[in-house]
């Protein structure tokens, strides 16, 4: 069943990432924005403290790209 209150607590969860990580939030907001399409290439790598890293990497497929669509559509007004 949907909680309609779990909506807002994460939204403030992510107001307060937003708050902390500004560079992050404009990178994203960038990456939307440079023209993503099939065949690029979504690279990410963690890093922890004790210089231990992971890294992973997915080409977009037309598929993915349907789902990006659908997602950039929820914060578009009806």
């Amino acid at each position: 069943m949907f909680n309609p209150s779990k909506i807002f607590q994460i939204k403030g969860l992510w107001d307060r990432f937003g708050a902390n990580h500004p560079k992050f939030l404009n990178f994203l907001q960038a990456a939307a924005g440079a023209s993503i399409g099939e065949g690029t290439i979504i690279e990410v790598k963690i890093t922890k403290p004790n210089g231990d890293s992971i890294a992973s990497n997915i080409k977009l497929t037309e598929d993915d790209m349907e789902l990006f669509r659908e997602v950039q559509n929820l914060s578009r007004p009806d």
